[in-house]
């Protein structure tokens, strides 16, 4: 485990705890995934906040400019104390530590859903209720076409794949004859 990781995961713990004794950690976790969405979309904001000779508070200045009015001033405050010490590279570890930590203690798991083709809001339903059951957790999904699966689907929880994918059936088929 790298030490980035070992970093953002405890800044994640601490603003999981205080945003969940504020009765906020649900509307946290949105407001770092815009903050992650919109630093993966801005190159420019990623390199300003990397040089080291910018001041700090310019830094911040431009964070509160960007998302003051989009964010919690818990979430502000954490991402000041991120730039101030130098740890503005581990925005999107925060977050994936983030929602590993909020998934564990709300009953929640986060799901990439790969599918051949766009899948129908029934069948995409299905899905989620299906993988609720099996992992015992309120499945929150997002799906991905992927046109080489050929049919099928592939779940990716956390760090576990379910693949139903005609593809992976192939290669299973293909790997017993050999």
């Amino acid at each position: 485990m790298s030490r980035d990781t070992v970093v953002a995961k405890r800044y994640a713990k601490a603003l999981f705890e205080l945003a969940q004794q504020n009765g906020i950690a649900a509307e946290v976790e949105d407001q770092l995934k815009l903050i992650v969405d919109t630093l993966a979309q801005n190159e420019e904001v990623v390199k300003f906040l990397s040089f080291p000779n910018i001041d700090p508070a310019n830094k911040i200045s431009v964070l509160k400019t960007t998302f003051g009015d989009n964010v919690s001033n818990l979430v502000l405050n954490t991402l000041e104390l991120l730039v101030v010490r130098g740890r503005q590279d581990v925005i999107a570890e925060v977050y994936e530590a983030f929602t590993k930590i909020a998934g564990e203690v709300l009953g929640q798991a986060h799901a990439t859903i790969y599918a051949a083709t766009q899948l129908s809001v029934t069948e995409f339903a299905d899905v989620v209720t299906h993988f609720s059951q099996v992992t015992g957790k309120k499945i929150i999904a997002q799906q991905v076409v992927e046109p080489a699966l050929l049919g099928g689907v592939q779940v990716r929880i956390g760090d576990r794949l379910y693949d139903g994918s005609l593809s992976g059936k192939l290669d299973r088929l293909q790997k017993s004859f050999k």
